[in-house]
């Protein structure tokens, strides 16, 4: 969680939120709380690979378990290249691609040497991360703060869009659940990891959000491509902000590729994806194919794309899934629920809210794509039909 977000995502918020943008970030503060909730809640349930995708499959039925998993799949994999591409342009901005290809091939690598490389290299990482944001933040207090106070003059519709595109720093805690068969004690350990990880997580954003709107001020923070190295003058800030930002990156980067296989192994198995998929590495015990076929795809979504095309894709598909993540938790029997039915009511809504009023060309992007594999899998059942 503690990724890409955090240092990219803060300027097309403000660009669009205006002096509104805390208001921005508290609404997806509350968005994501409440899918942490319902995740947490189907995890103790189903305490197995693919995560929305395996628990709308169990509660409600496969087209809809399908449906989420599509749409994982897709805005993970978005978000995957855009990470890989932030990562390259804070390090090395002419060769960002370059940088971004190098490190999806490395990180899918550490992945197939098994779930325990994944997690100590993830710890290091964080770790890092951590200490470099207690660093920025505890710095940026001795700036001068911006010559205007802060205000709350936002349009709805901005504020709306904002929050949607702060979400995508958000994101991470599902990614979690769907590690499901390869965490020891599942049923306790991942509803305490998932609330845990998002409560570190809404502190840290919290501080750093008020802290860039006090400082800079939502019109000059519209503007900057790097919102914490502008906190400060000194090449050797920027550098160090620069440096911290990569490791975040790429922090986000191997999560994301392990969950991603996950999803892919998981929807393999039940033959909605094709089944060589479902390989296991009998040395590592990962998926291995799954994992070098995302990594292929996420290499051509860096070439090709641009990533603040792919971060706006990425988040209406995966605030799709959370809201089809919450449906799910709605049907869990009595003896599964801790929850009242009303956290994923207002989790629908909250997703779908933000979902829908993000830039249109990520909506219809995400819609065309849901489309294609509810298509897709269509034409697949009909042609086993009619086979002999």
């Amino acid at each position: 969680m503690l990724g890409a977000g955090v240092f990219f995502v803060w300027a097309p918020a403000a660009a669009a939120a205006g002096s509104s943008l805390l208001i921005s970030l508290l609404i997806a503060a509350v968005v994501a709380a409440l899918n942490a909730f319902s995740s947490a809640q189907l995890a103790m349930a189903h305490p197995v690979s693919g995560g929305a995708y395996a628990f709308a499959r169990a509660t409600i039925g496969p087209w809809t378990g399908f449906s989420a998993g599509w749409l994982f799949l897709a805005g993970k994999t978005a978000s995957c290249a855009a990470i890989a591409l932030i990562a390259g342009s804070y390090l090395w901005p002419e060769h960002a691609r370059v940088i971004a290809v190098a490190a999806i091939i490395v990180f899918a690598g550490l992945n197939i040497s098994g779930i325990r490389t994944t997690a100590v290299v993830t710890t290091a990482i964080v770790a890092v991360v951590i200490t470099g944001l207690g660093i920025i933040t505890a710095s940026g207090l001795v700036t001068e703060p911006a010559t205007s106070p802060i205000e709350f003059n936002g349009g709805v519709a901005g504020i709306l869009q904002a929050a949607g595109l702060l979400f995508f720093a958000f994101a991470g805690y599902a990614r979690m659940a769907t590690l499901g068969e390869e965490v020891i004690d599942a049923r306790r350990n991942l509803p305490r990891a998932i609330l845990i990880a998002l409560g570190i997580a809404l502190v840290i954003y919290g501080s750093i959000g008020v802290l860039l709107v006090s400082r800079l001020g939502t019109d000059a923070l519209a503007t900057t491509d790097s919102p914490l190295a502008a906190l400060f003058g000194t090449d050797v800030a920027v550098t160090t902000v620069a440096i911290v930002a990569a490791v975040a990156c790429f922090g986000s980067l191997i999560g994301i590729l392990a969950g991603l296989s996950r999803t892919s192994l998981a929807m393999a198995r039940h033959r909605d994806l094709p089944a060589y998929l479902d390989r296991i590495s009998v040395r590592t015990n990962t998926p291995v194919a799954a994992e070098i076929t995302i990594a292929i795809i996420a290499v051509l979504a860096v070439v090709f794309l641009d990533p603040a095309v792919l971060v706006g894709f990425s988040s209406c598909a995966v605030l799709i899934y959370y809201a089809i993540a919450h449906a799910s938790a709605f049907r869990q029997p009595a003896g599964e629920r801790w929850l009242h039915r009303w956290v994923q009511v207002g989790g629908i809504l909250g997703c779908l809210l933000l979902a829908f009023t993000l830039p249109l060309p990520g909506v219809l992007a995400t819609l065309a794509w849901l489309l294609v594999g509810l298509a897709l899998r269509k034409f697949r059942q009909n042609t086993k039909s009619v086979l002999p």
